[in-house]
């Protein structure tokens, strides 16, 4: 995959290359929980069925932690690699797994302690509790080996092998599919042995994975580099948090959907059991639609996010059509079974009376009416996350699921009683392909291909650089830290970088310079830009622009003394001897008037202005380097511009380097 270029690569190869992987993996792990309710189905009936759909909260809180770790961890070895810096990747990526095992231990141990009022939580019923509880228990203890397995699975595919990781997912679910009928049918051991089998499996998974710590390619993993870093830990969590998010709105959904099913039900003439039971199996069924459009978009997503960043708009525009009409084909196809076979569908997972039936093909054929918009609204999110709308992005992402299906549960339920529920469905998807199509439309609409070539080289910027020290210069916005780099190169006659390295970026990273402009110092640290992550990890735009930006930085020490202004030149060089740090800053009144004399800011909101860019630019830093971007302890000078004022703060500097080298 490292030699496909994503900007003149044919479209449909690129795809190809990284869309299956993640639809192989997507749809092996929904068919993990769907196996265990096939052979349940047919060996205990539908009440195991419903008592499992009870359990699944749990399993999918445990995964929400797995996740957030393994995706955070992963991301994290991506990003340190990228800037050459093992040491700190190795002790994120055992940061990333001492936290999934303590974090598991410590839920196992919650979920043994407390597991009927969990139940009770998630909607469990008196006919149901009996085989909750025989299947929750068993299911309890193999949360370490599931929550560890799957930290481990994403920091592989980081680590370069993805078809390693793969393979000890396919293991697993393949052993879960043998286990499965030994346990339920030759052992009688119920709902209770579909678990057993299920911890098996999982354990296997789990030991595969552990076995690669020694296979490692581009990292050491042994007992010399073990350690364990609470900053690192929220470090790989935070970049983990969109994985987490994602699983926990899951929770909240089936937390929501089955006490209202279970209330409304009890006076209906299904009761609560079936209709526990026939939603949870029909939302895992459309899992696997979901997985299939999920994988496409998500291999989509370094193709649109590298040739927007480039401005090559009509190959987003081309990756994008491709992307809509398989996912449209794909949603087609999946209504048509779903609305003419939903009882050979439902018949899979075993047989049940009239009434089971009968709520089985309501289900299909009213809660997915509307399935066949799901993929152009899953595919928009992705899009959007693409190309950093990280708002857009995260507005698609919870718009069915949470702003949408939830209020509609509780007030169609309110009306039409378990039915309601059913209607919810149908209305979250017309109206959430609504706001997708529309936003998505509104954003083509106004691509326009890029104009825009003047790139130069390193070698082609104009400037003196001779022996002497690198002076960094991070600064307050209106600070006026600009103009004392500006004035200190000159006196030096030495050369400055600022916003002449954009073009060298551009070079090193084939994004354009205006997308630089736009997007270099305003990673925005929010759970919007986090929340729609792909499955799995890739770096961002965002950070392909940092690591081009290291990367010219380094070789721009090499050639001599400069002044470099911003873009974490002080950390990216903290392995220098010969660099000065400075910070400059100033107090609010003196940034607002530079702020609206040099850059023509309305003094109505100029200081508004002022504190978000700052906020902007503190949060970037601390992204990139795990520090505070005003601790002075950071810098070897930190100084007021206002004391001495623009032109003498430039002197000043200039004698303390003079000093410095006598």
């Amino acid at each position: 995959m490292k030699k496909l270029d994503l900007g003149t690569e044919n479209i449909g190869k690129l795809l190809k290359a990284f869309s299956i992987p993640c639809i192989i993996s997507l749809v092996v792990n929904a068919l993990y929980n769907i196996v265990d309710q096939i052979f349940i189905g047919w060996g205990v009936g539908y009440l195991g069925n419903g008592a499992t759909n009870v359990v699944f909260p749990i399993t999918v809180i445990c995964l929400a932690f797995a996740l957030m770790f393994g995706d955070g961890t992963s991301a994290f070895l991506s990003l340190k690699l990228g800037e050459k810096k093992k040491e700190e990747a190795q002790k994120g990526v055992w940061s990333g797994i001492f936290s999934s095992v303590i974090i598991s231990i410590l839920f196992c141990a919650f979920a043994l302690l407390f597991l009927p009022n969990l139940l009770n939580l998630f909607g469990c019923t008196d006919n149901l509790r009996e085989y909750a509880l025989d299947y929750g228990y068993v299911i309890a203890l193999g949360i370490p080996f599931m929550m560890i397995g799957t930290t481990f699975n994403s920091i592989i595919r980081a680590d370069g092998s993805p078809k390693y990781a793969m393979t000890s997912m396919v293991v697993g679910a393949i052993l879960n599919i043998i286990l499965d009928p030994i346990a339920i049918f030759v052992f009688d051991m119920g709902v209770k042995g579909a678990a057993i089998a299920t911890i098996i499996s999982q354990f296997v998974t789990f030991l595969i994975n552990i076995l690669y710590i020694r296979k490692f390619k581009s990292i050491e993993m042994n007992k010399k580099t073990m350690t364990f870093s609470i900053e690192n830990t929220k470090k790989v969590s935070l970049l983990g948090i969109s994985s987490f998010i994602t699983q926990m709105s899951i929770v909240v959904i089936i937390a929501v959907q089955n006490n209202l099913l279970s209330k409304y039900g009890a006076s209906s003439k299904f009761g609560s059991e079936i209709p526990i039971t026939v939603l949870g199996i029909v939302m895992k069924i459309n899992q696997i639609l979901s997985s299939i459009i999920i994988g496409v978009a998500a291999g989509s997503q370094p193709i649109v996010g590298f040739n927007y960043g480039a401005r090559n708009y009509d190959r987003v525009k081309k990756t994008l059509k491709i992307v809509l009409t398989l996912s449209l084909f794909i949603s087609i196809c999946a209504f048509i079974l779903f609305q003419t076979i939903p009882e050979k569908l439902i018949g899979l997972f075993g047989s049940g009376d009239v009434l089971y039936n009968e709520f089985a093909c309501l289900t299909f054929r009213i809660f997915l009416m509307l399935t066949i918009f799901n993929g152009i609204q899953i595919s928009s999110g992705i899009f959007f996350q693409a190309i950093g709308k990280s708002g857009k992005a995260a507005l698609l992402s919870l718009s069915r699921q949470i702003l949408i299906f939830i209020p509609a549960a509780f007030i169609l339920s309110s009306l039409f009683g378990v039915m309601g529920v059913l209607y919810a469905g149908p209305v979250a998807d017309g109206l959430a392909f609504l706001i997708s199509s529309s936003l998505l439309f509104y954003e083509v609409k106004h691509l326009k291909e890029n104009k825009e070539i003047t790139i130069n080289k390193l070698e082609d910027i104009k400037g003196v650089q001779k022996a002497g020290p690198i002076i960094t210069i991070n600064r307050e916005y209106g600070s006026g830290g600009r103009y004392v780099g500006n004035l200190l190169a000159h006196k030096l006659n030495i050369s400055l970088y600022d916003k002449n390295l954009i073009e060298i970026v551009s070079t090193e990273s084939g994004l354009s310079a205006s997308y630089i402009r736009e997007k270099e110092q305003n990673k925005e640290g929010n759970l919007l830009s986090e929340l729609n992550r792909s499955y799995f990890q890739n770096l961002s735009n965002d950070d392909t622009i940092f690591l081009a930006e290291a990367k010219a930085i380094k070789e721009i020490a090499k050639k001599g003394s400069c002044v470099i202004i911003g873009r974490c030149a002080d950390y990216v060089l903290k392995e220098e001897k010969n660099v000065f740090r400075i910070f400059l800053y100033s107090d609010s009144k003196h940034k607002v008037e530079r702020s609206i004399k040099y850059y023509g800011l309305d003094k109505k909101i100029a200081k508004k202005e002022i504190d978000k860019i700052n906020k902007a630019r503190e949060k970037h830093y601390e992204y990139y380097t795990n520090r505070k971007w005003k601790d002075a302890s950071n810098y070897d000078l930190s100084l007021n511009v206002d004391i001495l004022g623009v032109e003498k703060s430039a002197e000043l500097i200039e004698k303390i380097l003079k000093e410095r080298e006598m």
